[in-house]
């Protein structure tokens, strides 16, 4: 692929031009090789060469997950011969979809997370100590360990979990950087003063995270980052936001405000329910069309994902869109008692209350047809002034205050962890 890491750098208006003439390429390939895009242009009379600007993608429909899940072969726009690496999403809104990868398109993988790694300010004198996995069908680690590589930085590959082996590994080999679940880090943090680590002064200096928001739409740290920052706070804290439909990454640079799009490699629009754009600081749905994908790429893919972004230039010298953290999930969004909530909000709260080991936020139906949240808590303290106290801080902080069923802390890591998940799993969505 031709790499142009400077195009970040550009003035907004050279970077649309640059991805407009890149979209028309985009079109073209997918008129020509996807049996899914090739019926969809011919349903709705779509004539690509009408299609000459980003505003323009609003007369081409929006592919969805369900779209993914129904079509799944169609999608593929290479003959399997040319497949090199199968890899499945998470399935967090429904069954997971089987994604295909050509050796071009890993290529493109690991560039995207060299781009990455550099906008947090890593380079090849870091190493890298991965604690995500990379087998069980994870496009993630896979993609971390060959950008990893692209820089030329050292990686020790330590896999998730396993406090112990984190810090053997960390004494041994001195890593600056960790690819990580934030939540993660607080029982490493948790192992280290148990067994007397020193941990403040080890070789750890920044780690990449993903999968869990450390921030608040204005920036600031949310209850986790707070937590991880108030513990170790010489440790500098990046988020990457990416999923295995976009195959690329939104990842914060130095000045920790927001995640930037890396324009080769994806075209990004923010949408509302009717599908229509959403203006700057009003919450949208991440929709988005890939560049240089070849075993399947998407056309005006609704990720799902609710965010803000932002298009002011940044001081970092950078030019691209950003993204905040993610609010929720649009198939995950509650409905109770006349208030709108996302699961993120909620575990936000429950994150920063002493003596809750861990948790499971369960939404189910009631008899009355409408929302209703039940929180499973694994903890020690089972009162019912505990729970009084847990419900009040839910009123202070969303207005309303779920139903609490406390739980032994191992009943509850058994539901988080499903033998097939390569998640923890915090919501049940039982509706």
């Amino acid at each position: 692929m031709n790499k142009n890491p400077e195009i970040q750098f550009r003035s907004p208006e050279e970077i649309k031009a640059y991805q407009e003439s890149r979209l028309a390429e985009e079109l073209l390939y997918l008129q020509n090789h996807s049996r899914f895009y090739q019926r969809l242009f011919q349903v709705h009379h779509i004539d690509i060469q009408q299609i000459k600007t980003i505003e323009d993608l609003q007369q081409i429909p929006v592919t969805t997950k369900t779209d993914l899940q129904l079509h799944n072969e169609d999608f593929i726009c290479v003959s399997r011969d040319e497949i090199i690496d199968y890899v499945t999403t998470s399935g967090t809104l429904g069954d997971p979809v089987t994604f295909v990868l050509t050796s071009e398109d890993l290529d493109r993988l690991a560039y995207n997370e060299y781009l990455s790694f550099t906008t947090t300010g890593c380079s090849r004198q870091d190493v890298l100590q991965l604690m995500t996995t990379i087998d069980r069908r994870f496009m993630a680690g896979l993609a971390y360990y060959m950008g990893a590589r692209e820089l030329g930085m050292g990686v020790a590959r330590v896999g998730n979990g396993i406090p112990e082996l984190q810090w053997d590994t960390i004494r041994r080999i001195h890593p600056t950087c960790g690819m990580v679940v934030p939540s993660f880090l607080i029982k490493l943090i948790e192992f280290a003063e148990k067994n007397h680590i020193d941990y403040h002064h080890c070789s750890m200096q920044k780690c990449v995270c993903i999968g869990e928001a450390l921030r608040n739409p204005d920036f600031t740290l949310n209850t986790l980052g707070k937590r991880i920052h108030e513990k170790w706070d010489s440790l500098q804290l990046y988020s990457t936001y990416a999923s295995t439909e976009m195959q690329s990454s939104f990842t914060e640079c130095n000045e920790f405000h927001g995640g930037h799009l890396q324009p080769e490699l994806i075209i990004v629009e923010f949408l509302d329910d009717n599908n229509q754009p959403v203006k700057e600081g009003e919450a949208g749905e991440v929709t988005i069309t890939t560049l240089g994908v070849r075993g399947m790429p998407l056309l005006r893919f609704k990720t799902g994902d609710i965010c803000y972004h932002y298009t002011e230039p940044c001081a970092c010298g950078r030019n691209t869109i950003r993204l905040s953290s993610i609010l929720g999930r649009k198939g995950q969004m509650i409905k109770y008692k006349g208030t709108t909530l996302y699961p993120p909000a909620l575990f936000d709260i429950l994150d920063n209350i002493p003596h809750i080991k861990n948790y499971i936020v369960e939404v189910y139906t009631n008899e009355l047809g409408t929302d209703e949240i039940l929180i499973r808590i694994g903890s020690e303290n089972r009162s019912e002034a505990f729970a009084k106290e847990i419900k009040d801080l839910f009123r202070s902080k969303v207005r309303v205050a779920p139903s609490i069923n406390f739980e032994s802390a191992e009943y509850i890591a058994k539901i988080q962890m499903p033998p097939m998940s390569r998640k923890i799993v915090k919501f049940i969505d039982l509706r």
